[in-house]
């Protein structure tokens, strides 16, 4: 089970990399929009954060496998998509003007509420006994 937490992190980890780069050359040629640079910002370090939490998961699960890891691994992968990938879509909605992004924000504090729930699940791992394999 480590290993899909560990390649979950390190994809997060490239595509953060990868993303954080066009953001900081490729985006800020095509529009000097603080609001969108800043909006694309924050889904960005976001995802490089929760990559690294996603690392630190992989590790815990080696020697404290259970469900409520299984749980936190899993609402910070979907927290991830939801918040960063929402955030990302309404950047590139706005910069190719190509629709209304209203449809789209409730999905980022969604995202966020899910990752929230993933720190949660977090600290009930520090305080659970369940050592079962999830």
């Amino acid at each position: 089970m480590h290993k899909k937490y560990l390649a979950t992190a390190a994809i997060f980890g490239a595509l953060g990399v990868i993303l954080g780069a066009f953001g900081a050359h490729g985006l800020q040629q095509i529009t000097q929009d603080e609001k969108i640079l800043h909006s694309y910002q924050t889904g960005v370090q976001y995802q490089l954060y929760h990559a690294l939490a996603l690392l630190g998961l992989s590790l815990l699960a080696i020697s404290q496998p259970g469900k409520w890891i299984k749980w936190s691994y899993t609402f910070f992968t979907l927290g991830v998509l939801f918040f960063s990938g929402s955030l990302y879509l309404i950047t590139y909605i706005k910069v190719h003007g190509s629709g209304n992004t209203a449809w789209i924000g409730p999905v980022t504090p969604i995202g966020g509420l899910l990752l929230i729930l993933g720190w949660l699940f977090l600290l009930v791992t520090a305080f659970s006994n369940d050592r079962s394999k999830g």
